[in-house]
């Protein structure tokens, strides 16, 4: 795709000023100027007063009925009322701060203005005049980011030169078959219809193309990499004593559920295949993800190899051994654990255990990636909540082994959109079955006022052998925001429940004070734990039946589910109470959502909904895409496409040789789609 690589400054009154201010927009060459898309449009189109809504935003055109009455007050600020007949009803539109529009409207004028509708005041407020004829039948009005000097106008000017001058020289990029297959529209006529819209239709058909094809490359970027890394990391492919592996699941005192057997199938494909696995195991609180990664190591210890679990805190380390050597008791399986804090001469004996081979399964923090941990034959590495580890960190432990298998698992339900684009590169397992017997936790929402009540029910719950979790936004008091800290909710607490042990845990501690403070709750030393979301992810206590969150509207909807995760962990019933006043109608919707459902990935997908994917993952997410027109709340079902039609071009031989797919092949290519480094 070479034929639009001239630079903007090639564009009548492009100087050096402006091209360095366009530069810093991103748009160097003519094709950036073509694929510097809108970020909104205005709806102008005129439509009857009686079809417009209470509060939408509307533009309207009638004869000014009234002398323009304009009004000051405080310092530069002024008000103009007009009265205009529309549609055979007298309607106010009112101008903010526009005191130069007295002199522009007069008595008789046709205006056309557009604002937001009180249709109980029949006036429209916020209003602005628009020209007397709308330039276009649509209606609609592209809004683009500019920077410095550069003015929407100018850039306007600059694009509809650039399509004069370069237009032609626009090729298609999409192969015929698939143009055909969607109806597309062609590229040439989609990108100039995204900046000068004829009409509504030919604008959603434009926008719908160039969507398509935006996810269709960053897809067909994903399936090659895939193709590419498999070629080049054959993996071992094991061979299982099936036997032996199902004997043991006939074993276990619980039947797994559905999902459990299908997601388990799919890692053992993996393991058995000569590629190397690259999985990511997500499902909710409670789904059994733990005993699924155990049958998994036992299989892959039964065909010869050593697996490696890495967590995110030591404390886990310690469950999930427990678990292991429980599971595994008489069986033979040599299970050990690697942390910090294990004496020298313990540490050294473990070292060499791991070098001979004579440990099967190793647990460990972020100490089993250091220097001078060496195995024998390791095959598979699981890291547990792997969104906690760096990019890097995990790449170090896989070098350290035959080229293992890798699976990673996460408690935090990812919406498949952004499973399939985050993740893009992975094989996705997901266990969206809870297994039966399990009580759902019962969510209250409380308001702040409500306090001593709530108190009395912990009083209730700590009186019946019971503990209780309490979670703040902050650790001190902020000038801020007006939240609940930690440690004034210590201090609380503890003069409210003078009979009780009340720890206290947050970032600040130094990470042996937290797993102290971690322990002393797990084996009931401490009855309630007040703490900041550091208690989020990990321990296992079934003891802990009330989670209280103070200032619970603060929270995204998958932060609430993972802390409400925390309880609920035993046989008796256990509850969430959610002490909020919400001052938004988006915060008042999360305390609703959260009494409503206890599943996790519809609760994924609404926080997706309410705030967007960015704010999903938190700004410091960097494996998220950033895309120039799509959007994968908004546009999952062609993702879904893209991805489908992604993967049966990649592994077609029609896709690497016919002429039919060369302008798509450049396209990728110009993209670095063929550049395994632009993916690490």
């Amino acid at each position: 795709m070479n034929e639009m690589i001239q630079s903007v400054s090639s564009l009548s009154g492009v100087g050096p000023k402006a091209m360095e201010q366009l530069q810093q927009m991103g748009i160097s060459t003519i094709q950036d100027l073509f694929e510097h898309f809108p970020f909104r449009y205005e709806d102008h189109a005129i439509r009857p007063i009686n079809e417009v809504q209470h509060d939408e935003r509307v533009t309207l055109q009638g004869k000014v009925h009234s002398e323009p009455d304009l009004r000051f007050f405080g310092k530069k600020k002024s008000r103009l009322t007009v009265r205009v007949l529309v549609d055979g009803l007298l309607v106010q539109a009112i101008f903010f701060n526009q005191p130069y529009l007295k002199k522009q409207i007069n008595l008789g004028d046709h205006l056309v203005f557009s604002g937001k509708l009180d249709r109980n005041r029949l006036a429209v407020t916020g209003g602005t005049v628009k020209p007397k004829s709308i330039d276009r039948e649509s209606g609609l009005e592209p809004v683009y980011s500019v920077k410095g000097d550069i003015k929407v106008q100018m850039l306007k000017k600059w694009i509809d030169l650039a399509f004069s001058e370069y237009g032609e020289q626009v090729k298609e990029i999409l192969p015929e078959q698939l143009l055909a297959t969607y109806r597309l529209m062609e590229r040439r006529s989609a990108l100039y219809h995204l900046h000068f819209p004829a009409d509504l239709d030919t604008f959603r058909q434009a926008k719908r193309r160039m969507i398509y094809e935006e996810l269709l490359l960053f897809q067909m970027k994903m399936q090659l990499f895939r193709k590419q890394r498999r070629e080049e990391e054959k993996g071992n492919g094991k061979v299982f004593q099936e036997k032996e592996v199902t004997t043991f699941i006939e074993g276990l005192p619980f039947p797994l559920t559905g999902a459990q057997k299908r997601v388990l199938n799919e890692i053992i494909d993996d393991l058995s295949s000569p590629y190397k696995m690259n999985r990511l195991l997500q499902g909710d609180v409670g789904s059994g993800k733990t005993i699924v990664a155990a049958i998994s190591l036992y299989a892959n210890v039964l065909a010869g190899y050593q697996g490696a679990m890495m967590v995110p805190t030591e404390i886990l380390a310690e469950q999930h051994l427990a678990s292991l050597k429980d599971l595994f008791e008489g069986m033979g399986v040599k299970i050990a654990q690697l942390s910090g804090s294990a004496r020298a001469k313990e540490k050294r004996e473990t070292l060499q255990q791991l070098r001979d081979g004579q440990i099967d399964i190793i647990v460990g923090t972020h100490a089993l990636i250091q220097e001078g941990v060496d195995f024998d034959r390791l095959g598979f590495v699981i890291t547990d909540e792997q969104h906690r580890f760096g990019v890097e960190q995990r790449r170090v432990l896989k070098n350290k082994g035959l080229q293992p298998d890798v699976l990673f698992m996460t408690a935090t339900p990812i919406p498949r959109t952004l499973a399939i684009s985050a993740f893009g590169d992975m094989d996705v397992s997901t266990i969206d079955e809870m297994p039966k017997g399990r009580k759902p936790i019962k969510t209250h929402w409380a308001k702040h006022d409500m306090l001593p009540r709530v108190i009395d029910f912990m009083k209730k719950e700590l009186g019946n052998g019971h503990q209780v979790y309490v979670i703040c936004p902050l650790i001190e008091e902020s000038e801020t925001l007006d939240v609940q800290n930690a440690i004034d909710v210590h201090f609380q607490l503890s003069q409210a429940l003078p009979e009780i042990n009340v720890g206290l845990m947050h970032g600040r501690l130094h990470h042996e004070e937290k797993d102290t403070t971690m322990h002393s709750f797990a084996i009931n030393e401490t009855q309630v734990l007040v703490s900041t979301t550091v208690v989020e992810v990990g321990v296992n206590v079934p003891n802990a039946t009330v989670m209280v969150i103070y200032d619970a509207d603060r929270f995204g909807l998958s932060q609430l589910h993972q802390l409400r995760g925390r309880v609920g962990r035993g046989s008796d019933q256990s509850h969430c109470i959610l002490l909020a006043d919400p001052k938004t109608d988006v915060g008042k919707e999360r305390m609703s959502i959260m009494t409503e459902t206890n599943d996790g990935f519809e609760l994924s997908q609404r926080d997706l909904e309410l705030r967007g994917p960015g704010d999903f993952f938190g700004v410091k997410q960097s494996g998220l895409p950033q895309f120039k027109i799509a959007d994968i709340v908004e546009d999952y079902r062609v993702l879904e496409i893209a991805r489908q039609d992604a993967t049966k071009l990649a592994n077609s031989k029609a896709f690497w040789s016919s002429e039919d797919y060369r302008l798509l092949r450049e396209a990728l290519e110009k993209q670095g789609a063929f550049q395994e480094s632009k993916f690490d």
